[in-house]
């Protein structure tokens, strides 16, 4: 399979996604009585089972690790890696800034991702190798020249243990300056990638996500120029402990470390 091909797959599978999702959002849902079946539920698994059908007839021997539907041909070299509502909480109370993310990994590192925004018809796709492109134009990081200043995003504070959470606020320290107006964005998941990658945030920081979360991020934040690794650098893989960092501009990654590391206090 050339890559080319998987590319095209991949809009297909967001395409397919979409369609499935769309339906279900904003609507009138409280006609559902059934408390196991929430209708954000049922949009990730009606959108995962749309992507899932679509790879099992054209990829039939790839394999498939998705949040809702688990792994398939588990020891497979190429493995797609499938999170249908990245986003749940912004889905659920209508915010458009959730997404598809679509990943398709080569011996556990990620070659080809896919965000994709099906209300606002947004859709970012990296592949390695390749420039980023954002609806089919080129996305490019922007330069960031310090710290101080930078615009950072995370889903949730709240999605911090209490020592990681530490860490997290040396680098709002650092990058704020004391100055709370110039604290970071909550909310936004994988979209704030996207943005990353589409130059308007400089740095995005999280903690504990899962392979689902980051597989498609990687290809598109470094084919628009910026880079991911987790807390201490490491490129992400499927080993990853889910720590990770998306930055814009590499040339403040080890700002960024040192930042997170608590060594802010030596300068």
């Amino acid at each position: 399979m050339s890559l080319t091909d998987d590319i095209a797959l991949a809009h297909r599978l967001a395409d397919a996604a979409g369609a499935a999702i769309r339906p279900f959002f904003r609507a009138p849902y409280a006609i559902e009585d059934k408390a196991d079946a929430s209708p954000v539920t049922e949009a990730d698994r009606a959108a995962e089972r749309a992507m899932r059908a679509l790879l099992d007839a054209e990829r039939p021997r790839d394999g498939v690790v998705g949040e809702e539907y688990g792994t398939t041909r588990e020891g497979a070299a190429r493995q797609w890696v499938l999170d249908p509502i990245d986003g749940t909480r912004s889905f659920i109370v209508g915010r458009p800034i959730f997404g598809t993310l679509i990943a398709l990994m080569q011996d556990g590192w990620p070659v080809l991702g896919i965000i994709d925004q099906p209300i606002s018809g947004e859709r970012w796709v990296g592949a390695i190798g390749q420039a980023t492109t954002f609806n089919g134009k080129p996305a490019r990081t922007r330069a960031c020249r310090t710290l101080l200043g930078a615009q950072i995003a995370t889903t949730s504070p709240h999605l911090f243990d209490a020592h990681e959470g530490e860490h997290y606020l040396g680098l709002v320290a650092a990058v704020s300056g004391g100055q709370a107006r110039q604290g970071p964005v909550y909310g936004g998941d994988c979209y704030n990638y996207g943005l990353l990658a589409s130059g308007h945030i400089d740095i995005v920081v999280e903690a504990g996500l899962q392979l689902y979360d980051y597989a498609a991020l990687v290809p598109i934040v470094e084919g628009a120029g910026g880079h991911m690794c987790d807390w201490s650098g490491e490129p992400l893989t499927d080993a990853c402990d889910g720590n990770v960092i998306a930055i814009g501009d590499p040339a403040r990654l080890e700002d960024v470390i040192e930042a997170l590391a608590g060594a802010h206090h030596a300068h």
